[in-house]
């Protein structure tokens, strides 16, 4: 099987132990190439440990992760050769410049030219504050010069653990901004943790979310949304119009907030041309799409059920 035929992130059955504490419980999960996948859950749930183990950084107690195909734990090089990441909170040398920084991080691996260094700060936006120390940074600035070294190696996969963590709202829409430009722009396949999950509404494709270090969830945010056959209705009167479309079978559930559930595979037209038939004035009838937020918590409270 060639490369570009396997996900570029392939985690099967990695578990991970501290001591007694059970903190990653053989969790299957398969990133692919052009995604932004995001990994959900609550502080202690496994996503930082997941990360870790991603970049070597962890040893599995058991399990198997592969990147571009290749083993991290064997061979970590070649797996993180084409990855840049932010994982937990990045350390810089604040009595010298952002440039500066970037010069002596990016000497631990290889050589970098300085093209390079004023390339990758012109995509987070730091051009012309380069030269300042990093001192006199605010923590947004902080960020965007930790993601300048992610993006350093020229990175295929870009893997950030909460990037958004500890900014203000104009921070965090920048972060997004930027994620969604190096995205579209240079194709990256993302991969990213975070407890914002309003942000992660805005910048996934598709997501996995862990609960105390079991997998319960994993597909495209498309499904999270697309809610679960819930529409709202407007009528004079939805008491009636309610129990009329019950009694022909067409409604499972009424909720006294003005919606209903359809039953099986009954299609809004039908519904509405039923009421229109019936004489019934239709105000509005309308989808209602569920929040990731929504989704979210209604895992969190659901007994823990492995996903497949």
């Amino acid at each position: 099987m060639s490369e570009s035929s396997l996900p570029l992130i392939r985690l099967r059955a990695l578990t991970k132990r501290f001591g007694s504490r059970l903190a990653l419980d053989r969790l299957d999960l398969d990133v692919s190439r052009g995604e932004v996948f995001g990994l959900l859950g609550h502080n202690g749930a496994g996503k930082s440990t997941a990360i870790g183990m991603m970049l070597g950084q962890v040893w599995p107690t058991d399990g198997e992760v592969h990147i571009f195909g290749a083993d991290v734990t064997n061979d970590r090089r070649r797996a993180l050769a084409r990855v840049g990441a932010i994982f937990e909170t990045p350390v810089f040398y604040d009595y010298l410049s952002g440039w500066r920084n970037l010069q002596i991080l990016a000497s631990y691996t290889a050589p970098t030219p300085d093209q390079r260094l004023r390339e990758v700060l012109d995509w987070v936006g730091l051009t012309g504050r380069e030269q300042s120390k990093v001192r006199t940074y605010s923590h947004g600035m902080r960020a965007r010069l930790a993601l300048a070294q992610a993006l350093l190696p020229s990175p295929e996969l870009l893997i950030l653990d909460e990037p958004s963590d500890g900014l203000d709202p104009e921070g965090i829409h920048e972060m997004r901004q930027t994620v969604l430009r190096l995205r579209r722009e240079l194709g990256l396949t993302i991969l990213l943790s975070s407890h914002l999950l309003n942000e992660v509404e805005q910048l996934c494709t598709r997501i996995a979310v862990l609960r105390q270090g079991r997998k319960v969830f994993d597909g495209p945010l498309t499904e999270v949304v697309r809610g679960h056959n819930w529409f709202r209705l407007r009528t004079d009167d939805f008491g009636a119009a309610a129990a009329l479309l019950r009694a022909e079978g067409l409604v499972r559930v009424v909720g006294a907030d003005g919606r209903l559930q359809l039953a099986g595979d009954v299609t809004p037209d039908r519904v509405v041309a039923r009421l229109v038939g019936a004489g019934v004035r239709v105000y509005e009838f309308a989808a209602e799409e569920q929040t990731l937020e929504d989704f979210y918590l209604g895992l969190m409270r659901e007994p823990a059920v492995v996903a497949s």
